[in-house]
């Protein structure tokens, strides 16, 4: 069974950082490909990031420059560094895992997902 964990969100001032991780258990699809996604209230589910084994990475538009993530195989964790956070980067943010390899190769979300957590940009 494929379980994900985040860590690392909370309360930041505008301008802070922060670093969410997501710990993988269950599979080893994971090193192949990475996801990072989030929803802000009212709003549907957005990618945010993604990156592939080959270094590929993807970035919305929104956080590129700002954000960066990566994938750490030796632990079975993806990261995602959040700098120059603004109040619009306030979301639930999950991270998101292949069940396969079809999905590897996929651009359309993975599917195994952890619970998310909160990321709230405020002064």
């Amino acid at each position: 069974q494929v379980q994900l964990m985040e860590f690392g969100g909370g309360l930041v001032q505008p301008g802070g950082s922060l670093r969410l991780s997501c710990a993988v258990s269950g599979t080893t699809f994971s090193f192949f490909a990475m996801a990072w996604y989030r929803q802000a209230p009212g709003n549907q589910r957005e990618l945010v990031a993604r990156i592939r084994s080959n270094g590929n990475t993807i970035y919305a538009d929104s956080v590129k420059g700002r954000f960066t993530i990566a994938m750490d195989n030796a632990k079975n964790t993806v990261y995602l560094h959040m700098n120059n956070l603004m109040p619009e980067d306030t979301a639930v943010y999950y991270c998101n895992a292949p069940q396969n390899a079809r999905e590897v190769a996929a651009d359309a979300p993975f599917g195994s997902w952890g619970q998310g957590t909160q990321v709230t940009v405020s002064s």
